[in-house]
Protein backbone atom coordinates (compact mmCIF):
# COMPACT_ATOMS: atom_id res chain seq x y z
CA UNK A 1 0.00 0.00 0.00
CA UNK A 2 1.72 3.35 -0.77
CA UNK A 3 0.43 6.37 1.19
CA UNK A 4 0.76 9.52 1.06
CA UNK A 5 -0.66 12.13 3.93
CA UNK A 6 -1.05 15.72 4.77
CA UNK A 7 -1.52 17.76 8.00
CA UNK A 8 0.89 20.94 8.63
CA UNK A 9 1.12 24.00 10.91
CA UNK A 10 0.71 23.15 14.57
CA UNK A 11 0.90 19.94 16.64
CA UNK A 12 -2.91 19.82 16.37
CA UNK A 13 -2.75 19.02 12.59
CA UNK A 14 0.72 16.82 12.39
CA UNK A 15 0.04 14.50 15.20
CA UNK A 16 -3.09 13.01 14.20
CA UNK A 17 -1.96 12.67 10.64
CA UNK A 18 0.94 10.58 12.27
CA UNK A 19 -0.50 8.90 14.25
CA UNK A 20 -2.48 7.43 11.56
CA UNK A 21 0.46 7.04 9.67
CA UNK A 22 2.15 4.60 12.51
CA UNK A 23 -1.39 2.35 12.43
CA UNK A 24 -1.00 2.01 8.67
CA UNK A 25 2.41 1.00 9.29
CA UNK A 26 1.76 -1.29 11.97
CA UNK A 27 -1.19 -3.33 10.24
CA UNK A 28 0.97 -3.20 7.07
CA UNK A 29 4.69 -3.02 7.51
CA UNK A 30 5.33 -3.01 3.91
CA UNK A 31 3.62 0.15 3.16
CA UNK A 32 5.30 3.31 1.98
CA UNK A 33 4.11 6.24 3.34
CA UNK A 34 5.39 9.71 2.69
CA UNK A 35 4.27 13.15 3.69
CA UNK A 36 3.24 16.46 2.03
CA UNK A 37 3.83 20.41 3.76
CA UNK A 38 5.56 23.60 3.80
CA UNK A 39 8.90 23.93 4.85
CA UNK A 40 7.61 27.10 7.49
CA UNK A 41 5.25 24.55 9.30
CA UNK A 42 6.13 22.46 11.87
CA UNK A 43 5.71 19.01 10.26
CA UNK A 44 8.83 20.12 8.84
CA UNK A 45 10.72 18.79 12.10
CA UNK A 46 8.47 16.32 13.36
CA UNK A 47 7.61 14.21 10.10
CA UNK A 48 11.70 13.67 9.77
CA UNK A 49 11.99 12.43 13.76
CA UNK A 50 8.77 10.40 13.00
CA UNK A 51 11.02 8.47 10.40
CA UNK A 52 8.86 9.77 7.26
CA UNK A 53 10.00 11.21 4.06
CA UNK A 54 8.22 14.44 3.38
CA UNK A 55 8.00 17.07 0.16
CA UNK A 56 7.39 20.41 0.62
CA UNK A 57 5.03 22.64 -1.51
CA UNK A 58 4.93 26.68 -1.45
CA UNK A 59 1.31 27.33 -0.32
CA UNK A 60 -0.10 29.79 2.38
CA UNK A 61 -3.16 30.32 3.99
CA UNK A 62 -5.83 33.90 3.48
CA UNK A 63 -6.02 36.24 6.15
CA UNK A 64 -9.28 37.46 7.12
CA UNK A 65 -8.69 41.02 5.86
CA UNK A 66 -8.10 42.17 2.84
CA UNK A 67 -4.20 42.36 3.03
CA UNK A 68 -1.38 42.32 0.13
CA UNK A 69 -0.82 39.27 1.54
CA UNK A 70 -4.13 37.71 0.18
CA UNK A 71 -2.74 38.40 -3.63
CA UNK A 72 -0.05 36.01 -2.93
CA UNK A 73 -2.20 33.28 -1.19
CA UNK A 74 -4.13 33.01 -4.04
CA UNK A 75 -1.04 32.54 -6.62
CA UNK A 76 0.35 29.95 -4.12
CA UNK A 77 -3.29 28.32 -4.07
CA UNK A 78 -2.84 27.68 -7.89
CA UNK A 79 0.42 26.71 -8.45
CA UNK A 80 0.38 24.33 -5.25
CA UNK A 81 -2.54 22.39 -6.52
CA UNK A 82 -0.08 21.88 -9.88
CA UNK A 83 3.27 20.68 -7.51
CA UNK A 84 0.90 18.50 -5.56
CA UNK A 85 -0.27 16.86 -8.54
CA UNK A 86 3.13 16.84 -9.77
CA UNK A 87 4.15 14.49 -6.30
CA UNK A 88 1.39 12.49 -6.87
CA UNK A 89 2.16 11.73 -10.13
CA UNK A 90 5.31 10.46 -8.91
CA UNK A 91 4.66 8.70 -5.99
CA UNK A 92 1.76 6.95 -7.08
CA UNK A 93 -0.40 6.62 -3.83
CA UNK A 94 -3.81 4.24 -2.99
CA UNK A 95 -4.76 6.69 -0.79
CA UNK A 96 -4.09 9.78 0.01
CA UNK A 97 -5.48 11.57 3.61
CA UNK A 98 -5.20 15.34 5.42
CA UNK A 99 -5.58 16.01 8.73
CA UNK A 100 -5.72 19.95 8.13
CA UNK A 101 -3.78 22.64 8.03
CA UNK A 102 -3.80 24.97 4.51
CA UNK A 103 -1.27 22.45 3.34
CA UNK A 104 -4.36 20.09 2.69
CA UNK A 105 -6.02 21.45 0.37
CA UNK A 106 -4.47 21.35 -2.64
CA UNK A 107 -2.88 17.90 -2.17
CA UNK A 108 -6.27 16.55 -1.31
CA UNK A 109 -7.98 17.99 -3.87
CA UNK A 110 -5.42 16.89 -6.47
CA UNK A 111 -5.66 13.38 -5.34
CA UNK A 112 -9.29 13.36 -5.50
CA UNK A 113 -9.66 15.19 -9.19
CA UNK A 114 -7.11 12.78 -10.17
CA UNK A 115 -9.55 9.93 -8.97
CA UNK A 116 -7.50 8.39 -6.22
CA UNK A 117 -9.51 7.43 -2.88
CA UNK A 118 -9.09 10.79 -0.40
CA UNK A 119 -10.13 11.50 3.13
CA UNK A 120 -9.68 14.06 5.81
CA UNK A 121 -9.70 13.78 9.63
CA UNK A 122 -11.21 16.75 11.42
CA UNK A 123 -10.83 16.86 14.67
CA UNK A 124 -11.99 19.92 16.42
CA UNK A 125 -15.53 20.70 17.14
CA UNK A 126 -15.46 23.41 14.64
CA UNK A 127 -14.36 22.42 11.27
CA UNK A 128 -11.02 24.48 9.72
CA UNK A 129 -11.86 26.19 6.76
CA UNK A 130 -9.96 23.49 4.90
CA UNK A 131 -12.28 20.56 5.86
CA UNK A 132 -15.16 23.19 4.86
CA UNK A 133 -13.55 23.58 1.22
CA UNK A 134 -12.46 19.96 1.33
CA UNK A 135 -15.78 18.60 2.14
CA UNK A 136 -17.07 18.35 -1.63
CA UNK A 137 -14.21 16.81 -3.19
CA UNK A 138 -13.27 13.80 -0.48
CA UNK A 139 -14.99 10.30 -0.62
CA UNK A 140 -15.24 10.00 3.71
CA UNK A 141 -14.75 13.27 6.21
CA UNK A 142 -14.26 11.69 9.61
CA UNK A 143 -14.81 13.70 13.29
CA UNK A 144 -13.47 13.94 16.79
CA UNK A 145 -16.72 15.34 17.42
CA UNK A 146 -20.30 14.56 16.44
CA UNK A 147 -21.38 18.23 16.59
CA UNK A 148 -18.91 19.00 13.64
CA UNK A 149 -21.35 17.53 11.14
CA UNK A 150 -23.41 20.40 11.45
CA UNK A 151 -21.70 22.42 10.30
CA UNK A 152 -20.64 21.12 6.83
CA UNK A 153 -23.13 20.85 3.74
CA UNK A 154 -22.19 17.49 1.71
CA UNK A 155 -23.18 14.43 1.36
CA UNK A 156 -24.02 12.86 5.35
CA UNK A 157 -23.14 9.53 3.95
CA UNK A 158 -19.37 10.60 3.27
CA UNK A 159 -19.26 11.76 7.51
CA UNK A 160 -18.24 9.53 9.91
CA UNK A 161 -17.71 9.77 13.71
CA UNK A 162 -14.51 8.61 14.95
CA UNK A 163 -13.35 9.93 17.83
CA UNK A 164 -9.46 11.78 17.18
CA UNK A 165 -6.49 9.66 16.62
CA UNK A 166 -3.74 9.47 19.36
CA UNK A 167 -0.32 7.49 18.91
CA UNK A 168 -0.21 4.03 19.70
CA UNK A 169 2.28 5.00 21.87
CA UNK A 170 0.44 6.72 24.37
CA UNK A 171 -2.37 3.88 24.02
CA UNK A 172 0.05 1.48 25.20
CA UNK A 173 1.55 3.51 27.52
CA UNK A 174 1.48 3.58 31.64
CA UNK A 175 2.60 5.67 34.44
CA UNK A 176 5.23 3.03 36.05
CA UNK A 177 6.80 2.30 33.22
CA UNK A 178 6.78 5.88 32.14
CA UNK A 179 8.81 7.18 34.97
CA UNK A 180 11.25 4.49 34.72
CA UNK A 181 12.30 5.96 31.17
CA UNK A 182 13.00 9.19 32.30
CA UNK A 183 14.03 8.13 35.71
CA UNK A 184 11.27 10.30 38.01
CA UNK A 185 10.86 8.19 41.03
CA UNK A 186 7.29 6.28 41.82
CA UNK A 187 6.71 8.67 44.65
CA UNK A 188 7.34 11.79 43.11
CA UNK A 189 4.91 14.62 42.40
CA UNK A 190 5.37 15.62 38.23
CA UNK A 191 3.97 18.09 36.57
CA UNK A 192 3.71 18.66 32.84
CA UNK A 193 2.97 21.54 31.24
CA UNK A 194 2.60 23.59 27.14
CA UNK A 195 0.45 25.64 25.22
CA UNK A 196 1.14 23.77 22.06
CA UNK A 197 3.65 23.55 19.31
CA UNK A 198 3.21 27.28 18.70
CA UNK A 199 3.10 28.07 22.56
CA UNK A 200 1.28 30.34 24.46
CA UNK A 201 2.20 33.64 25.81
CA UNK A 202 0.09 33.45 28.82
CA UNK A 203 0.79 29.81 29.57
CA UNK A 204 4.69 30.52 29.29
CA UNK A 205 4.19 33.84 31.54
CA UNK A 206 2.52 31.94 34.65
CA UNK A 207 4.34 28.70 34.33
CA UNK A 208 7.10 30.76 34.90
CA UNK A 209 5.86 32.07 38.16
CA UNK A 210 4.50 28.50 39.00
CA UNK A 211 7.79 26.78 38.64
CA UNK A 212 9.92 30.04 40.28
CA UNK A 213 7.13 30.32 43.49
CA UNK A 214 6.00 26.21 43.31
CA UNK A 215 7.53 23.59 41.74
CA UNK A 216 11.16 24.87 41.88
CA UNK A 217 11.24 25.42 45.90
CA UNK A 218 9.29 22.23 46.59
CA UNK A 219 11.41 19.92 44.30
CA UNK A 220 8.86 18.59 41.73
CA UNK A 221 9.34 17.10 38.61
CA UNK A 222 8.45 19.89 36.46
CA UNK A 223 8.74 19.41 32.34
CA UNK A 224 7.89 22.54 30.41
CA UNK A 225 7.82 23.22 26.72
CA UNK A 226 7.73 27.37 25.82
CA UNK A 227 6.74 26.24 22.40
CA UNK A 228 8.85 28.34 19.29
CA UNK A 229 7.25 31.35 19.58
CA UNK A 230 8.37 31.61 23.34
CA UNK A 231 11.38 30.30 23.53
CA UNK A 232 14.51 33.21 22.93
CA UNK A 233 12.08 35.30 25.99
CA UNK A 234 11.84 32.86 28.05
CA UNK A 235 14.88 30.95 28.12
CA UNK A 236 16.36 34.32 29.11
CA UNK A 237 14.09 34.55 32.23
CA UNK A 238 14.92 30.79 33.15
CA UNK A 239 18.77 31.25 32.67
CA UNK A 240 18.44 34.17 35.17
CA UNK A 241 17.13 31.96 37.60
CA UNK A 242 20.46 29.64 37.60
CA UNK A 243 18.89 27.54 34.83
CA UNK A 244 21.60 25.86 32.80
CA UNK A 245 21.48 24.64 28.93
CA UNK A 246 21.79 20.62 29.06
CA UNK A 247 21.36 20.00 25.29
CA UNK A 248 20.48 22.42 22.61
CA UNK A 249 17.04 24.55 23.48
CA UNK A 250 16.73 22.67 26.93
CA UNK A 251 17.66 24.25 29.83
CA UNK A 252 16.98 22.31 33.42
CA UNK A 253 17.79 23.04 37.23
CA UNK A 254 17.08 20.50 40.17
CA UNK A 255 13.81 18.75 38.87
CA UNK A 256 12.90 21.36 36.46
CA UNK A 257 13.47 20.98 32.98
CA UNK A 258 12.33 23.88 30.56
CA UNK A 259 12.84 23.25 26.60
CA UNK A 260 11.46 24.58 23.42
CA UNK A 261 9.31 21.66 22.34
CA UNK A 262 8.57 18.64 24.03
CA UNK A 263 9.55 15.35 21.48
CA UNK A 264 8.75 12.67 23.65
CA UNK A 265 5.08 14.12 24.93
CA UNK A 266 4.28 9.95 25.11
CA UNK A 267 6.84 9.55 28.59
CA UNK A 268 6.54 12.88 29.53
CA UNK A 269 2.48 12.98 29.55
CA UNK A 270 2.02 9.21 31.42
CA UNK A 271 4.44 9.76 34.09
CA UNK A 272 2.77 13.20 35.24
CA UNK A 273 0.61 13.78 38.05
CA UNK A 274 -0.94 16.86 36.41
CA UNK A 275 -0.83 18.58 32.65
CA UNK A 276 -1.18 22.23 32.46
CA UNK A 277 -2.50 22.85 28.25
CA UNK A 278 -4.60 24.00 26.00
CA UNK A 279 -7.96 22.63 24.92
CA UNK A 280 -7.18 21.52 21.45
CA UNK A 281 -9.07 18.22 20.03
CA UNK A 282 -5.98 15.68 20.71
CA UNK A 283 -4.81 17.09 23.73
CA UNK A 284 -8.17 16.33 25.14
CA UNK A 285 -8.18 12.61 23.87
CA UNK A 286 -4.91 12.21 25.28
CA UNK A 287 -5.46 13.14 28.61
CA UNK A 288 -8.76 10.83 28.70
CA UNK A 289 -7.16 7.59 27.18
CA UNK A 290 -4.26 8.28 29.94
CA UNK A 291 -6.25 9.28 32.57
CA UNK A 292 -4.90 12.28 33.81
CA UNK A 293 -6.03 15.39 35.94
CA UNK A 294 -5.18 18.47 34.68
CA UNK A 295 -5.42 22.38 34.16
CA UNK A 296 -6.95 23.54 31.24
CA UNK A 297 -6.55 27.38 29.73
CA UNK A 298 -8.96 27.18 26.43
CA UNK A 299 -7.28 29.20 23.61
CA UNK A 300 -9.47 32.41 23.51
CA UNK A 301 -7.83 33.05 19.89
CA UNK A 302 -9.83 29.59 17.97
CA UNK A 303 -12.86 30.16 16.06
CA UNK A 304 -16.15 29.77 17.96
CA UNK A 305 -14.60 29.53 21.38
CA UNK A 306 -14.42 25.78 20.69
CA UNK A 307 -11.56 25.02 23.20
CA UNK A 308 -13.41 26.43 25.69
CA UNK A 309 -16.86 24.73 24.76
CA UNK A 310 -14.45 21.35 24.86
CA UNK A 311 -12.98 21.93 28.19
CA UNK A 312 -16.43 22.99 29.81
CA UNK A 313 -17.57 19.79 28.71
CA UNK A 314 -14.56 17.97 30.76
CA UNK A 315 -14.58 20.80 33.74
CA UNK A 316 -18.67 19.63 34.35
CA UNK A 317 -17.95 16.64 34.56
CA UNK A 318 -14.99 17.26 37.29
CA UNK A 319 -12.81 15.80 34.87
CA UNK A 320 -10.50 18.86 34.71
CA UNK A 321 -10.02 23.01 36.10
CA UNK A 322 -10.69 25.09 34.00
CA UNK A 323 -9.17 28.48 33.71
CA UNK A 324 -10.36 30.88 31.05
CA UNK A 325 -7.23 32.84 30.26
CA UNK A 326 -8.48 36.01 31.08
CA UNK A 327 -8.77 34.90 34.63
CA UNK A 328 -5.00 33.01 34.46
CA UNK A 329 -2.55 34.48 36.58
CA UNK A 330 0.54 33.24 38.82
CA UNK A 331 -2.13 33.12 41.95
CA UNK A 332 -5.01 30.62 40.31
CA UNK A 333 -2.45 28.88 38.30
CA UNK A 334 -0.44 27.60 41.80
CA UNK A 335 -3.64 27.34 44.03
CA UNK A 336 -5.10 25.11 40.73
CA UNK A 337 -1.80 22.92 40.57
CA UNK A 338 -1.48 23.25 44.57
CA UNK A 339 -5.07 21.67 44.70
CA UNK A 340 -4.38 18.39 43.34
CA UNK A 341 -0.60 18.00 43.81
CA UNK A 342 -1.68 18.17 47.51
CA UNK A 343 -4.59 16.66 47.16
CA UNK A 344 -4.65 12.24 46.54
CA UNK A 345 -8.17 11.92 46.29
CA UNK A 346 -9.15 15.11 44.34
CA UNK A 347 -6.58 13.94 41.55
CA UNK A 348 -8.08 10.32 41.96
CA UNK A 349 -11.35 11.40 41.61
CA UNK A 350 -10.64 13.59 38.20
CA UNK A 351 -8.39 10.86 37.02
CA UNK A 352 -11.75 8.48 37.25
CA UNK A 353 -14.10 11.09 35.64
CA UNK A 354 -11.38 11.99 32.64
CA UNK A 355 -11.44 8.41 31.67
CA UNK A 356 -15.36 8.30 30.75
CA UNK A 357 -14.50 10.64 27.57
CA UNK A 358 -12.09 8.13 26.11
CA UNK A 359 -12.12 6.39 23.12
CA UNK A 360 -9.75 3.93 22.68
CA UNK A 361 -10.38 2.28 18.90
CA UNK A 362 -9.75 5.23 17.24
CA UNK A 363 -7.28 4.44 14.84
CA UNK A 364 -8.85 0.82 14.54
CA UNK A 365 -12.18 2.96 13.28
CA UNK A 366 -10.11 5.11 10.82
CA UNK A 367 -7.99 1.90 9.21
CA UNK A 368 -11.11 -0.03 8.68
CA UNK A 369 -12.00 3.00 6.40
CA UNK A 370 -8.63 2.84 5.09
CA UNK A 371 -9.06 -0.76 3.48
CA UNK A 372 -12.64 -0.01 2.51
CA UNK A 373 -11.31 3.18 0.17
CA UNK A 374 -8.05 1.60 -1.27
CA UNK A 375 -10.38 -1.84 -1.99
Amino acid sequence: MRVLVSGGGTGGHINPALAIADKIKKENPDAVIEYVGTQKGLESTLVPKAGYRIHFIKVKGFKRKLTLENFDALIKAFTSVSAAKKIIKQFKPDIVYGTGGYVCWPVLKAAAKMGIPTFVHESNAYPGVTTKMLSKYVDKIMFGFEESKKYLECDKNKMMLVGTPVSEKMLCANKENARKAISVPDDAKMVVSAGGSLGAMALNENAYELIKNYTLPNNIYHYHATGNAGWEEQSELYRKLGFVETEKDVLKKGNVTVCRYIYNMYELLPAADVAICRAGAMTLSELSILGKAAVIVPSPYVTNNHQFKNAKVLSDKDAAILIEEKNLDGKSLIKAVKSIIEDDEKRKNMENNVRTFAVTDTLDRIYGVVKELVK
